[in-house]
């Protein structure tokens, strides 16, 4: 089983380096975001310039005025923090899949499995880091088997920000108690008893610490030595079937992607084909290293694991990628997949119609190439009215419940709504002996009728329809229909509701 290692990532100044990002002739000037708290303007977030002279958070605006006139004060915005660390944390996702915040200036990376592709947690760590220097933030990170730990590291560690695996005890002990995130109340305590590191209560017996203490002190020491677990809630959903390609150096000519697309799709249909399944629909996004993603999309008529037809459906895509200055990040999804039974697949090749494979790789790629092509295939449904005995199947392979009527004629082609002409009809229930469509008059030479369809009563209420099958002197055939009885209110509405082949 692969060991958990998770890393914890703090923003010791995550508004005011967001600020300095924004405006640079703010680097080297004392500012400070504040926000009212029971009349007073109270220092919410200070920027390592204003924290030199002495500026505290929670500092009141006037009192730090008072020894630094020339202190700026900025307004503070309402969940700002939260905003900056979602945007980070998903641009993080290049990194590990699984990142949570940690609200107010912090994130949680769950590392396991990850760290090798950037040759070990040392380097992955320094990337990670200088990256976000680069992009204007201060930040401390560390890395420990337990998410208590990395945090702890984080924050108040002075030696080594990687703690080898089983060894978060020894790395704790000197740390202040305040490193197990314990809440104020507990903190004045073991202030009191003079408790002032880990190590001094660590040993004691736990039901001294629950007696004094209480469960949720014990519940923080657990989670940060790894006797208790601790979830973490990630930013975005975990895909099931994902495959992620970092790169050495940033990609940016079709060549590169193609070829870093084909090792994708050669593992992703690996593991697919060996759990019985095939996907229907294909993501793939390319991060590129000015933060910015591109992502294109397949989807397939039924579900396949064919490494050369999917990547076919995605070649006909590449140009779109834009990779700017290079892309050091494939992630390939397939979020929607189905079962296929093996032995269905290996004799679709001999077989024809839609279980012929062909046929539906020659509809994805019809789909492929323009995007505006829909291709739909039509099944019979249990109705009687003609407008509803017809459904749109969810897939190819889909099977209809019913059988296509062949006791009555139905048109090849029938509208979606039917379309009021002109009739004259000798007299009632005979067929009409023409009729004016869209201008043109078609003299009826053969027709056959009346068929009587009633309405579905339970699903609307309405008059029935009495349908002529009718051929004209061209030898056109139609689908006309008159509503209701001769006398009625509907009395000489007639409509045209489908062609004949």
């Amino acid at each position: 089983m692969m060991k958990r290692r998770f890393a914890s990532i703090w923003f010791h100044h995550l508004t005011t380096d967001w600020m300095t990002v924004r405006r640079s002739v703010m680097k080297d000037v004392p500012f400070v975001f504040a926000a009212p708290v029971h009349g007073r303007m109270v220092i919410c977030a200070a920027n390592p310039v204003a924290e030199q002279q002495g500026v505290t958070r929670g500092m009141v605006v006037a009192d730090a005025k008072a020894f630094l006139p020339s202190l700026q004060v900025i307004d503070e915005r309402p969940r700002l923090s939260e905003k900056l660390l979602k945007a980070i944390g998903h641009w993080c996702i290049r990194f590990t899949p699984i990142v949570a915040l940690d609200e107010p200036d912090g994130l949680i990376l769950d590392i396991s499995g990850c760290a090798h592709l950037w040759g070990g947690e040392r380097k992955y760590l320094k990337t990670l880091v200088s990256r976000l220097k680069e992009r204007g933030y201060d930040t401390r990170m560390a890395i420990a088997d337990t998410i208590g730990t990395a945090w702890a590291i984080a924050r108040f560690g002075k030696v080594k920000p990687i703690i080898e695996s089983c060894d978060q005890l020894d790395a704790l002990m000197p740390l202040p108690p305040i490193a197990l995130r314990l809440e104020p109340h507990t903190l004045e305590r073991l202030q009191r008893l003079g408790l002032k590191t880990v190590g001094s209560f660590a040993a004691m017996p736990r039901t001294v610490l629950r007696r004094r203490f209480g469960d949720t002190f014990l519940l923080r020491l657990g989670q940060a030595l790894g006797y208790e677990d601790e979830f973490i809630v990630p930013l975005k959903p975990i895909v099931p079937y994902e495959e992620r390609l970092p790169c050495l150096e940033p990609i940016s000519t079709d060549k590169g992607i193609e070829f870093a697309l084909q090792k994708l799709l050669e593992n992703l249909c690996k593991r697919l084909s060996g759990e019985g399944k095939g996907l229907r629909e294909a993501l793939l996004k390319c991060h590129r290293i000015d933060g910015k993603m591109e992502q294109i999309s397949i989807g397939t008529s039924h579900a396949t694991a064919n490494v050369p037809h999917l990547f076919n459906l995605f070649a006909l895509k590449i140009s779109q990628i834009e990779p700017a200055l290079g892309i050091e990040l494939f992630i390939l999804e397939a979020p929607k997949t189905e079962d296929v039974d093996p032995v269905q697949e290996s004799i679709w090749s001999s077989r024809t119609g839609l279980e012929n494979t062909a046929v539906s790789e020659l509809l994805d790629r019809l789909k492929s190439r323009d995007g505006s092509c829909e291709i739909s295939r039509y099944l019979p449904d249990q109705h009687y009215w003609p407008e509803r005995s017809v459904k749109e199947a969810s897939s190819i392979k889909e099977k209809p419940i019913i059988d296509w009527p062949t006791d009555r004629p139905r048109p090849t082609r029938l509208l979606s709504t039917p379309e009021p002409i002109t009739v004259t009809a000798p007299i009632p229930d005979y067929p009409p002996m023409l009729f004016r469509y869209k201008g043109k008059m078609h003299t009826i030479k053969k027709a056959d009728g009346p068929e009587r369809i009633e309405r579905e009563w339970w699903m609307d209420k309405g008059e029935h329809r009495d349908y002529y099958y009718v051929e004209d002197e061209k030898g056109q055939r139609f689908w006309l229909y008159r509503s209701g009885h001769y006398g009625s209110s509907q009395s000489g509405q007639w409509f045209l509701h489908g062609f004949f082949a």
